[in-house]
């Protein structure tokens, strides 16, 4: 999986890092390659809400995410390729890599296995 971290936003919430275009031609690279598996966008952080439950079983709900961080995950690509190496051959042309943005990659848990 591709966790998509923008570093910086504007006040619409895009990177000012990368376009449009360039989302729409890594999306179409990714299907081309015949790896896309599954891939989303976020909504805008102020439809966050956080969900905390206490020891006791007691439950808080509150706005947004608030975590202690510049950085925003912004969507996701989860990718079948072979390996990690292409894994991050793969992160590191995602437009969401560029500049203050970061995209982690972790393996999806095979609980079957």
């Amino acid at each position: 999986m591709l966790l998509i971290h923008a570093g910086a936003v504007d006040e619409n919430g895009a990177s000012a890092e990368c376009t449009v275009e360039d989302w729409m031609s890594y999306d179409k690279e990714v299907r081309d390659a015949g790896i896309h598996v599954s891939s989303e966008s976020l909504a805008d952080l102020v439809t966050a809400t956080t969900v905390r439950v206490g020891s006791s079983g007691e439950r808080t709900v509150t706005d947004g995410p608030f975590a202690e961080t510049r950085e925003v995950l912004g969507g996701f690509y989860v990718i079948d390729v072979p390996d990690l190496d292409a894994a991050l051959d793969w992160a590191a042309r995602c437009p969401g890599a560029r500049g203050s943005g970061a995209v982690v990659v972790r393996p999806v848990a095979d609980f079957g296995a």
